[in-house]
């Protein structure tokens, strides 16, 4: 009985599954940043690499293929953080480590959340705007 109560006080304190900053993205978020870039174009342009209504096409086209639904123990990262995400580790080509930072997601999520979009976009964008190269072209005539 001794013994049982000697490991019970032993136990180490549980820690958080979550780190607190992390839980405040809403506040801190590059999402807040971005409606104020969309004040100014140029900025905005410079941020993403595209134009505003470029990203917001963009962002209806991927939606429905990387939307994910809400639980009751958190709320889903939002289509628009997980492309604005994607496109900022693109267009800077910096770890999922330092992109943490500015998207207050975690690096596990961002592993996941960034080839996931990659996907939708090739998805939904190979057909209008990849060309099949002449090579390809030939041996599907011969097939």
């Amino acid at each position: 009985m001794y013994v049982l109560k000697e490991n019970r006080r032993k136990r180490k304190k549980r820690e958080l599954w979550c780190k607190h900053w992390l839980l405040l993205r809403k506040s801190y978020s590059h999402t807040s940043l971005i409606n104020e870039l969309r004040i100014t174009p140029k900025d905005f342009n410079n941020y993403l690499r595209m134009n505003e209504n470029t990203y917001l096409h963009l962002l209806s086209l991927v939606t429905p293929l990387i939307k994910r639904q809400d639980t009751i123990l958190r709320n889903a990262i939002t289509p628009h953080e997980r492309l604005t995400a994607t496109l900022r580790f693109l267009a800077t080509r910096t770890s999922y480590e330092c992109l943490k930072f500015s998207t207050i997601i975690s690096p596990q999520a961002l592993s996941a959340i960034i080839p996931e979009t990659c996907e939708a976009i090739y998805k939904v964008l190979h057909k209008d705007y990849l060309k099949k190269t002449a090579k390809f072209l030939y041996k599907s005539r011969l097939l």
